[in-house]
């Protein structure tokens, strides 16, 4: 098995306590050292390393430098790394469980959303052992938050307006567009600027922080706030043998770093997105917010998605249509508690 000699493996080899004094882990991240996820493993290290006093650390490895994100899942089983991010739409069968956070259900809010698969992946033992016979150890999750969509030359005011229109697509998001007439295309995010702008697409589904990123706000006539669902099964993961190598209190850190990235991403999320829906108004592009009667025709769409997702679950031996009960249940917790006491950084 290939494995980069950090100082946790060293120390764990030669039998000495040198592993309490520092130990330095290998983080493998396919994208670059840039934008709210980057933020959000930044956070995450610093976080560990200011728990542990300096006495854990990460050597964090970014643009696919270890591997790529179609490997990252043998990549931190193997020893490649000892830790780093999984996207789960890569490993549709292996990370089953992790891709009910994927689903187009009614989970719009990325707070909410990555709290509630966070307690689900810490608490469900179906998951934890899952991942343990594919020697992972779950640590902490991300989200790209909602999907929504922009236009150049039409409008998505309703679920009937998406027939005929040519869009780029998002998974399971993507195929229910499809469903209801959209001809999906086959693209990247990062090139749909200039599909819009060629006419190759009408439409492009994407994140409200993109806009600005990616510069769509010179090219797009309107964006449609779906309030639908995210992609959130993207996060930290960690070598199971490293893990449980490292003593009970890094192994402590570690646990409570991850459960802080939320709160840390859902606020860098919350002010991104809302400034970039600001920045569109601002600039006249049309922002039109789907009615709920119409969200509703889209959750319903993509029940079709979340049925294949339970017979996927069903083949790796997790019982999806109870880890989905679950998942709704946390899901309308965190929406509670937003509803009660606001987010976590308003408080």
């Amino acid at each position: 098995m290939t494995k980069f000699l950090t100082t946790a493996a060293l120390a764990l080899a030669l039998g000495t306590g040198a592993a309490a004094a520092q130990t330095t882990l290998f983080f493998g991240e396919a994208g670059p050292n840039r934008g709210a996820r980057a933020d959000a493993i930044n956070f995450f290290a610093d976080e560990v390393e200011r728990l542990s006093k300096g006495d854990l650390t990460f050597d964090i490895q970014w643009g696919g430098a270890l591997f790529k994100a179609e490997a990252a899942k043998s990549g931190i089983a193997d020893g490649v790394a000892d830790a780093g991010t999984i996207i789960a739409v890569y490993f549709p069968q292996e990370m089953a469980g992790y891709g009910i956070a994927d689903l187009p259900i009614n989970n719009p809010d990325p707070w909410v959303g990555m709290k509630a698969t966070d307690e689900l992946m810490r608490s469900n033992e179906q998951i934890q052992q899952n991942l343990a016979d594919q020697n992972l150890v779950y640590i902490g999750t991300f989200t790209t938050s909602q999907i929504n969509v922009g236009c150049k030359g039409a409008t998505i005011d309703s679920v009937d307006d998406i027939a005929g229109l040519k869009v780029r697509g998002v998974g399971a998001y993507g195929q229910a567009f499809a469903d209801q007439g959209a001809n999906l295309v086959s693209m990247s995010i990062y090139d749909a600027y200039q599909g819009m702008d060629s006419g190759l697409i009408d439409c492009s589904q994407g994140y409200s922080y993109v806009v600005p990123a990616l510069q769509w706000q010179e090219i797009i006539d309107s964006y449609t706030i779906l309030n639908w669902g995210q992609v959130g099964a993207l996060g930290v993961f960690m070598n199971k043998d490293v893990f449980d190598g490292l003593s009970e209190e890094e192994q402590t850190w570690l646990m409570e770093a991850g459960r802080a990235i939320p709160d840390e991403l859902g606020e860098i999320l919350s002010v991104e997105n809302d400034a970039a829906v600001q920045m569109m108004r601002d600039q006249g592009i049309e922002v039109v917010e789907l009615p709920e009667a119409e969200r509703e025709k889209l959750v319903e769409a993509g029940s079709t998605y979340v049925d294949q997702w339970q017979q996927t679950a069903a083949n790796v031996g997790i019982d999806g249509e109870t880890l989905m009960s679950e998942y709704q249940s946390l899901i309308d917790q965190y929406t509670q508690e937003v509803e009660d006491q606001g987010y976590p950084w308003t408080r």
